[in-house]
């Protein structure tokens, strides 16, 4: 072959390998408008993974919520992934509920591990969300943070629980309790939370709330120190016990996680109350298992903000089956579980309305326009979910060693915030 026709040869045959190059580059990682790779997408699979705090030095686990992500990952998985591409899970990173271990979290996520989402994130703390925002990294977890409320790539499976002014105030928990009293005319109520940014507004917001539904709130403080359980619970409980014209209010509502709830609801149930006590974190058959934690959380009415596992919906049904074919068959459900099933299965609705050219561009668009009902969180909409709570919720009552729904699942209409 001469040298003209040898170069010509080598030419076409570049030319070839560069086009087939640029094919498979094409039909294996979708372009955003800038015309690179979507991060963590390719022709078959996305890539996602979460931020929990598995662990903490009050020894507060939300293990289980890798757990549920998991499990509705897998179902999406076993029917076929969305729009072709199977879901590929990588587990949750452990923060400790460390502000510090939450943002190097969220680096290796990203940097590391190349996720194209972070599902689910929960945690007390997180110190991660900025530099998420930055990187237009979808993230889904439970709305009871700051971060969840506001930015476009954040989503809370019920939407924004943390409104700033202007925003509005979801009812369940205050509504729900005026249900099972009985009403909330002549009720007073003190509220107790932990010094934390946290506590403080939860102090702010449910104050504002209870008393919106009719009720006295006769005391209000986030004093609890949020890092351990106090051993010594006689100066809040004082103080709880004369806040309604130096006597007890008809309910102690605690805006704590379980470690502190058992050591303040143990007190006050020996300084003699004999109230309502309610508190939104304590919806866990594993803590059954205790009998010393079963008599403190005895009688306690939980607010539960998805149908609860005792409810007979085709949701929870599915719920159940999910997470026992992944945790096995003596599984026992709990609310963590709940928060990573609701977190992936928001994700998946809207992945699957984006379609086949997902791109973090797409993925928005889709997420703009989201609505759905019929999960086991209720109503889902966004962008409303960026600035409000879906408003939706029941509450359990721990009874003879087993939870019982006392106020049935209802999404109730939410109140300015000011």
């Amino acid at each position: 072959m001469s040298r003209p026709i040898r170069f010509l040869a080598a030419a076409a045959a570049s030319l070839l390998l560069a086009t087939a190059c640029n094919s498979a580059s094409t039909s294996t990682s979708p372009q955003d408008k800038a015309g690179a790779s979507a991060r963590g997408v390719t022709a078959d699979s996305i890539v996602v993974g979460g931020i929990v705090s598995k662990t903490s030095s009050s020894g507060y686990s939300k293990a289980d919520t890798d757990l549920g992500a998991k499990a509705r990952f897998q179902r999406a998985n076993d029917e076929g992934g969305v729009n072709g591409r199977k879901i590929d899970y990588l587990g949750a990173e452990d923060d400790g509920q460390d502000p510090s271990r939450n943002l190097a979290a969220a680096r290796k996520l990203v940097q590391q591990d190349k996720v194209f989402s972070v599902v689910p994130m929960s945690s007390v703390t997180f110190s991660g969300a900025d530099f998420l925002q930055q990187q237009k990294v979808p993230v889904f977890g439970w709305g009871t943070l700051p971060a969840f409320c506001g930015p476009a790539t954040t989503y809370g499976f019920n939407g924004c629980l943390v409104p700033s002014p202007g925003g509005t105030i979801t009812q369940s928990w205050p509504e729900g309790l005026a249900q099972a009293l009985g009403g909330a005319k002549d009720r007073s109520v003190a509220l107790i939370a932990a010094d934390s940014d946290a506590g403080k507004f939860g102090i702010r917001t449910y104050t504002q709330g209870f008393t919106a539904a009719g009720f006295k709130v006769t005391y209000a403080k986030a004093s609890v120190p949020a890092a351990a359980a106090p051993s010594d619970w006689s100066a809040y409980t004082g103080e709880i016990l004369k806040s309604n014209g130096g006597k007890a209010p008809d309910a102690v509502v605690s805006v704590m996680q379980t470690p502190q709830n058992i050591g303040l609801f143990t007190a006050l149930k020996r300084a003699g109350f004999h109230g309502a006590l309610s508190d939104p974190t304590d919806y866990d058959p594993g803590l059954l298992a205790k009998a010393t934690t079963a008599q403190a959380l005895d009688g306690v009415y939980v607010l539960v903000q998805f149908e609860p596992f005792e409810s007979t919906s085709p949701a929870i049904a599915q719920f159940l089956k999910d997470v026992r074919k992944v945790g096995g068959a003596d599984v026992r459900p709990n609310l963590h579980m709940m928060t990573g099933y609701l977190s992936a299965d928001l994700f998946l609705a809207i992945a699957k309305k984006t379609g086949r050219d997902l791109t973090t561009a797409t993925f928005q668009k889709a997420a703009d326009s989201f609505s759905d009902t019929g999960s086991p969180a209720g109503e889902r909409s966004f962008p409303k979910g960026h600035t409000q709570g879906f408003g939706c919720g029941s509450l359990v009552r721990l009874k003879g060693g087993a939870y019982e729904v006392a106020v049935p699942f209802k999404c109730y209409p939410a109140i300015p915030f000011t």
